[in-house]
């Protein structure tokens, strides 16, 4: 197990410490999450993105030396395209340093940024150039041991309110989705 250490410009620190992340991979393993997309969770992130209004929508969870969306909803066809008219394509895996959903994990608070490019920290993340990101709402998923086992959040590629609103609808999300993991391991059935 390696984690890449956090990527400092100047003295702003990009990408946060994730002290946490070997005891989040062996939860995750127990758990049987992190490894594969699920189609459980395929719909639980289109069901985030109907619900938000958002074009993204992922159930990421953190792992060495990236992030797996193990839920994940994305748009047909890419927003942000190159001058040859094609567009990189939002995958399942991103490295740790893109995106907004390790910033939830280290926080262990939800996060919602209206328009990233108000926050020097988050302007120069690489899926804002890379995929148009220009707004972010997330969550953490935190289990009953205390784990933050990664994230459920929006994003969408123009600025938008989230207000109250948003946080409390990504939370309440968030929350729903961890009862229902913990409910299918205990049960030994699939999400």
């Amino acid at each position: 197990m390696s984690y890449d250490p956090p990527r400092p410009v100047g003295r702003l620190l990009l990408t946060p410490e994730d002290p946490e992340g070997p005891a989040r991979t062996r939860r995750l393993r127990l758990l049987g999450l992190g490894r594969r997309p699920e189609a459980a969770l395929d719909a639980f992130a289109d069901g985030l993105a109907e619900l938000t209004g958002a074009p993204y929508a992922m159930v990421n969870f953190p792992v060495d030396n990236g992030q797996f969306f193990a839920g994940l909803r994305r748009p047909e066809a890419p927003p942000v395209t190159r001058g040859d008219g094609t567009g990189l394509e939002f995958g399942r895996f991103q490295p740790r340093d893109h995106g907004f959903c390790p910033h939830v994990v280290a926080r262990r608070r939800a996060l919602a940024l209206e328009d990233v490019r108000d926050y020097p920290r988050f302007a120069g993340n690489p899926v804002v150039d890379a995929f148009g990101i220009r707004s972010y709402l997330g969550a953490p998923l935190i289990d009953s041991t205390g784990t933050v086992l990664g994230t459920v959040a929006a994003a969408d590629v123009r600025p938008r309110p989230w207000g109250r609103a948003g946080l409390e609808t990504v939370k309440s999300a968030a929350a729903d989705l961890v009862a229902r993991i913990e409910r299918s391991a205990d049960d030994g059935l699939p999400l």
